[in-house]
């Protein structure tokens, strides 16, 4: 409004003064105010400011990152709720500013969250640059042997092989029987003669297959492939390392080398990936500890901290 005033009187000087070359100067004087008054308005708008409210300004960079990546009508719609938002936020914080029993509180509250966010970022710098994450087999050998009852087994967990292939799939009993050993007792082991023959019987016939031998898995995921009931599951595998069975389209065989069952004592391998969370954080609560005194005795040393006597 104010530049639209400037700009209505300088057309009315210069309609009047066309003919006075004597005015220039009082032209010049003119212009010399708008383009004042502009100075403010070309500094707001170099910013980038999309919205003003409470004498506070937000600017496009504040909001890049929200849009960034997102086609135009979902970035639109998204900066009118920042918006929206950003302006409420605002009314709320100047009418609680507004009751003075009310602020001390809020900003020593808001204060000490704001040293927290930064406590935060110091602890997570400091053991990311400083404190070792290696946890030696020792150490978790020693926690797991201290510690058996906490590492008790909620899920049956196996390791094996999975093959399911369609109904009438071509030497299969074989196939079943080297998985076996030949024996009908199940085995610890499949040989590595065996899984050759397995590779090449699945890469022609399988319409799934899968082989953990070196990784555990629980019986929900297992039985995500095959049409059991982990009870059904649990009970034939206490008589055999082998189940098969088939549904309309498919024949699955699980041929189980190693298994727990629920309830049962955590196997050390299995149980390492918790332990070393656990040691882990207990290391880190040490090291922060230690490096906070270490803080304060330098503050001490250097003189930033004085102490008075009361």
């Amino acid at each position: 409004m104010r530049i639209f005033l400037y700009l209505c009187r300088l057309n009315s000087i210069i309609i009047e003064n066309m003919k006075n070359k004597q005015h220039i100067l009082s032209l010049l004087l003119v212009l010399t105010l708008c383009l004042s008054s502009c100075v403010d308005w070309t500094a707001w708008r170099k910013q980038g400011v999309v919205a003003e409210c409470e004498g506070e300004m937000l600017t496009e960079r504040d909001i890049d990152d929200l849009t960034r990546g997102m086609i135009a009508e979902d970035s639109a719609r998204l900066v009118e709720q920042y918006i929206r938002q950003w302006c409420v936020d605002l009314q709320i914080e100047k009418q609680v500013k507004g009751e003075n029993g009310k602020i001390k509180g809020i900003e020593r509250m808001v204060a000490d969250y704001r040293r927290s966010l930064y406590e935060h970022e110091w602890e997570r710098a400091m053991v990311a640059r400083e404190m070792s994450q290696i946890v030696e087999d020792s150490v978790v050998v020693a926690y797991y042997e201290a510690h058996k009852s906490r590492f008790i087994l909620r899920e049956t967990i196996l390791r094996g092989v999975l093959l399911v292939v369609p109904n009438g799939a071509p030497n299969l009993e074989k196939l079943k029987g080297k998985l076996k050993g030949g024996n009908g007792k199940g085995q610890t082991e499949i040989d590595e003669e065996v899984l050759e023959v397995l590779e090449k019987y699945a890469y022609q016939y399988a319409s799934g297959y899968e082989l953990f031998l070196d990784e555990w898995k629980t019986a929900s995921q297992v039985l995500l492939r095959m049409p059991f009931e982990e009870d059904n599951l649990h009970n034939l595998l206490k008589k055999q390392h082998q189940v098969s069975m088939k549904d309309s389209l498919n024949t699955y065989v699980l041929q189980v080398s190693e298994m727990y069952v629920r309830g049962e004592q955590m196997p050390l391998d299995y149980a390492r990936a918790e332990i070393e969370k656990i040691i882990l954080s207990q290391r880190q609560v040490g090291f922060i500890q230690q490096k906070r005194e270490e803080l304060y005795n330098k503050a001490l040393e250097q003189g930033k901290l004085k102490l008075y006597e009361k």
